[in-house]
């Protein structure tokens, strides 16, 4: 059985900084492309960044490039997105999510298999 289980999460000033992590199991960690994505309220889910199984590549949101780092730890089987400078806008639910497929199609939701429950990320003004 496949699981994504996100943690991290939580609330924070403007200008603060959170550590998000996913730990994955069930499936070859090696082998995936990781996401992960955020839902505001009443807005549709969007990517945020992606890295691929090697960590040799990456892809981000244009409004997180220089705050937002995703990083992958193979031995511990678990995908990070260090969080920096956050902004009121970047409150929502984070998704973390695997894929078997790398390109620049890794910032679209329908080439990720298998997705997380999601961890709540609010960041007050």
């Amino acid at each position: 059985q496949v699981q994504l289980v996100e943690s991290g999460g939580g609330l924070v000033q403007a200008g603060g900084s959170l550590r998000l992590s996913c730990a994955v199991s069930g499936l070859t960690f090696s082998a995936y492309a990781m996401g992960w994505f955020r839902q505001a309220p009443g807005k549709a889910r969007e990517f945020v960044a992606a890295v691929k199984w090697g960590s040799d590549s990456t892809y981000y949101r244009e409004s997180v490039k220089g705050r937002f780092t995703i990083s992958r730890d193979s031995a511990k089987n678990t995908v990070y997105l260090q969080m920096n400078s956050l902004n009121p806008e970047d409150t929502a639910v984070y998704y973390c999510a695997a894929g078997s497929v790398w390109g620049s199609v890794s910032t679209r939701e329908s080439v990720y298999d298998y997705w997380g429950q999601g961890t709540q990320v609010t960041v007050s003004s």
